[in-house]
């Protein structure tokens, strides 16, 4: 088994600390490491303090994500798009914009989608709201996750035997998400 890892910076410590967790990401490039992102806060941390801290980790040769579009509205997806996030951890709000769905699905931009996270953290109040489907259905690229499996108590099994039972999703759409978490791993 090969692991790569992607360090998270938490976006309500900071650019500055943001900048020290690139610059370790910058070091060990070649060994390992793969990426870059920011989890954390968004209304706390928005997205515009990292703008040099995402230049940097680019030039570096970084891949880059952002948590985005969890607990704040569609315009911290944007945010983070627009500081070169190839990729969008949760981003559920995303359904609630026409635009940036098909901004998603037209630069084959995935969404990493936490369906227990989102409910634990109540940012989806009740499981049935939760907007997978929808943003599935929109051609939107997901990947399905456990978002920290200790935390939230959730396997990724259980994740896809949710979105099988609670919205329906077929054993060949559910093959295609997981080929979908192969399709878009920073390798």
């Amino acid at each position: 088994m090969e692991v790569r890892w992607i360090l998270d910076a938490v976006r309500q410590f900071g650019a500055e600390h943001a900048m020290q967790v690139a610059e370790l990401a910058a070091e060990r490039v070649g060994k390992g490491v793969v990426a870059f992102g920011i989890g954390g806060s968004e209304e706390r941390g928005p997205a515009e303090w990292f703008t040099e801290v995402y230049g940097f980790a680019k030039s570096a040769g970084l891949r880059l994500t952002a948590h985005a579009g969890e607990s704040a509205g569609p315009e911290s997806v944007w945010a983070a798009l627009r500081l070169g996030a190839e990729r969008i951890g949760h981003g559920i709000a995303a359904a609630d914009d026409p635009a940036l769905m098909r901004h998603l699905r037209e630069r084959d931009i995935p969404l990493e989608v936490c369906i227990t996270s989102n409910v634990v953290t109540g940012v989806v109040k009740r499981v049935e709201d939760h907007p997978v489907r929808r943003l599935y259905d929109a051609g939107v690229p997901i990947t399905l996750n456990t978002d920290d499996p200790a935390m939230f108590g959730c396997m990724l099994v259980g994740e896809y035997r949710l979105a099988a039972r609670q919205f329906g999703f077929s054993e060949g759409e559910l093959r295609g998400i997981a080929e979908n978490g192969f399709r878009y791993r920073f390798a």
